[in-house]
């Protein structure tokens, strides 16, 4: 089982952020701090969870650093009980808010693991994204990070901007080689409804030229890529893999999303509304088809794999016919993609 908790307030909003996120309602974080709990009391129930069974816990946003340890201290008691000895235990944190002050309650609250959306170590593309931080402020965070005790580092990127080059990627990617992580997140920049790149129609390359030189650079740099977006320095988290694996998860917060067995919750992405009713969220009921084109695409874009156990003869046929045109692999009893590009047309031709 993992725990999601999402954080849903920004010190700013990034010109490249869909996600449910707000710039301008810190006076509200005390009231959220106290639906979170509610939310969660529900959702213990529902997902009937015992003592010891959170395998991962994991709080996103937003901006998880903009939120004080002290309104999230009540949370962490709460489900410490749930979580299991070795529990990955992970925060975000943007590299201008988290303070080492921050940094070290954090870890005395008991996380192991940190993900600093850096995107860049060029000043230039970091006011160009709509970031609150500059480099040094990035290099010192994680330098911080490291001073207080994280030893599970991540850091996220960003590829394929107006103002990429191979030139800016291998500086960014050397950089990031160069510092105490052992786990680093590349995206390449999509354009989303709402946001104000949408408005502009060139913040984006599209280059899949570029997309290649990045993994290839990072793989050159120590990086092993696990998925199509991530890259591991003898790390691979917990949290992620059990989304890809379906395993159940518990959203609380904002705009988190849940998911049992079958079916998929909602909550709210209206701040107000969620605080008034932490309860209410819309229910989703996934078929058996719905269920095996997920597991499929998820299973494909990483090093978890296809299990062959009881797939459907259309699947296992059309799996044949990917295997003599070189296009994957057999091992273990599961289906892997030899090539992460191709995972979304892969996933798509099996379940046609």
């Amino acid at each position: 089982m993992l725990l999601y908790l999402h954080i849903p307030f920004c010190d700013s909003k990034c010109f490249y952020c869909s996600f449910c996120s707000y710039a301008n309602k810190n006076i509200l974080k005390e009231a959220y701090s106290e639906a979170i709990l509610k939310q969660f009391e529900q959702e213990a129930k529902r997902f009937n969870i015992s003592a010891k069974s959170i395998s991962s816990f994991f709080i996103g946003g937003g901006t998880p650093s903009t939120f004080s340890p002290q309104l999230l201290s009540p949370f962490i008691e709460k489900i410490t009980p749930y979580l299991t000895q070795n529990a990955e235990i992970t925060t975000e944190a943007n590299p201008n808010s988290a303070t080492f002050d921050w940094l070290f309650e954090m870890k005395k609250f008991g996380f192991n693991r940190i993900s600093f959306g850096v995107q860049s170590f060029n000043d230039k593309k970091l006011k160009f994204l709509g970031r609150a931080h500059d480099s040094k402020q990035a290099l010192e965070a994680i330098e911080n990070a490291q001073k207080v005790g994280f030893k599970n580092i991540s850091i996220d990127l960003i590829y394929n901007t107006r103002l990429d080059s191979k030139e800016l990627l291998l500086k960014d990617i050397i950089t990031a080689a160069a510092l105490p992580i052992n786990h680093l997140s590349a995206y390449s920049l999509t354009i989303e409804k709402n946001t104000r790149f949408y408005k502009k129609s060139n913040a984006q390359k599209e280059s899949l030229y570029l997309a290649k030189y990045a993994i290839k650079t990072l793989k050159e740099n120590g990086f092993f890529q696990y998925e199509i977006s991530n890259f591991s320095r003898d790390y691979e988290c917990i949290h992620n893999k059990g989304y890809w694996r379906q395993d159940d998860y518990i959203g609380i917060g904002c705009g988190a999303v849940g998911f049992y067995k079958n079916q998929r919750f909602y909550p709210s992405c209206n701040l107000e509304e969620y605080i008034e009713n932490p309860f209410l969220s819309k229910i989703e009921n996934l078929s058996e088809k719905d269920l095996l084109l997920e597991k499929t695409f998820l299973s494909l874009r990483s090093n978890i794999g296809l299990e062959l156990t009881n797939i459907p003869l259309h699947v296992a046929e059309k799996i044949e016919i990917l295997l003599c045109e070189k296009k994957g692999f057999i091992k273990d009893g599961r289906f892997f993609n030899s090539n992460f590009f191709l995972a979304d047309e892969i996933a798509l031709f099996l379940n046609s």
